[in-house]
């Protein structure tokens, strides 16, 4: 094997083609490019910028390091991000079991069979994007995520392209608002991702610290506590980032469309329909909401 080669064995009911389709779903991204069967994506490696591609070799994931380090650390830390990102040492067939005997949403468990939990790994990012996303339509999102990773973050030159990384807690805490309004942020969102980038900077909120934590419950508090963060941002992250089982972005508009489109619910205001709904999945909530979000994207 190449040294600059990682096989990473994906097992049972994984779809890399699934997760693709979700990466890839006509928005402008810069986070990740992809073509074909294969994505490349830039990652801050022990403070190290790494290109990496990764693509699908029977049974395993293939990441080969396109620019960057080759050290052991180095790989152990691309591996623990892919798997991570992709949620590959997840047995989903609990999940399947469970949303297979529910008649308005069984079809999933055969159309999106093998699709993950697709992550994000950098809790930082999870919260700020989270914010970015709010109250506006994802197009929309999408072009200031790319003004701010553009502006602010590090990159990547490899084939004649450019590969971005988010920005660090550390660049974004000395931003001004005014630096993000020129770029369309709306002031309160420019407020609050400085908070943010702050109270990382500083120490104040981790994922360590996070993960630390002994429950849900516990978590949710910590993340609320800083300004800026609502129960629906820090749920977002939980989810996303954490992998909390059970934590549902409430109110979300994309997820109250699926329960429409899916006729679990009549009214978004149905908010006893939609507890009944996810009481009958314990321990699967968050990859619920995944898959309906998934199963709205495709209309």
């Amino acid at each position: 094997m190449a040294e600059n080669t990682i096989f990473i064995p994906t097992g049972l009911a994984f779809s890399f083609s699934e997760c693709l389709w979700f990466l890839n779903r006509n928005f402008d991204d810069c986070l990740h490019s992809i073509d074909g069967n294969q994505i490349r994506k830039a990652l801050l490696v022990n403070e190290q910028p790494v290109l990496i591609s990764i693509s699908e070799r029977e049974g395993s994931l293939q990441a080969i390091i396109l620019k960057g380090g080759f050290s052991p650390e180095i790989k152990a830390e691309i591996v623990r991000y892919i798997i991570d990102w992709f949620d590959i040492e997840r047995d989903i067939m609990p999940f399947y079991k469970l949303i297979q005997q529910h008649k308005l949403i069984s079809y999933m468990s055969v159309d999106f069979h093998g699709l993950r939990l697709t992550g994000i790994p950098d809790l930082f990012e999870a919260l700020c994007w989270a914010i970015i996303g709010q109250q506006i339509n994802l197009r929309f999102a999408y072009k200031l995520k790319r003004r701010l990773v553009e502006r602010f973050g590090e990159s990547i030159e490899y084939d004649h392209s450019i590969y971005y990384i988010f920005p660090t807690c550390e660049i974004l805490a000395n931003v001004r608002v005014e630096d993000l309004r020129e770029m369309q942020f709306s002031a309160r969102k420019a407020e609050y991702l400085i908070i943010i980038a702050r109270a990382f900077s500083k120490g104040e909120i981790s994922k360590q610290k996070i993960s630390s934590l002994p429950d849900f419950t516990s978590r949710q508090k910590a993340l609320t506590a800083i300004k800026g963060i609502g129960v629906w941002t820090a749920n977002y992250a939980l989810m996303k980032t954490m992998r909390e089982p059970s934590a549902i972005p409430h109110g979300d508009a994309g997820l109250l469309n699926a329960l429409i489109l899916h006729n679990v619910i009549k009214q978004k205001t149905d908010l006893a329909a939609i507890d009944r709904f996810f009481s009958r999945f314990p321990g699967w909530e968050s990859y619920l909401v995944f898959y309906l979000w998934h199963a709205l994207s495709r209309q």
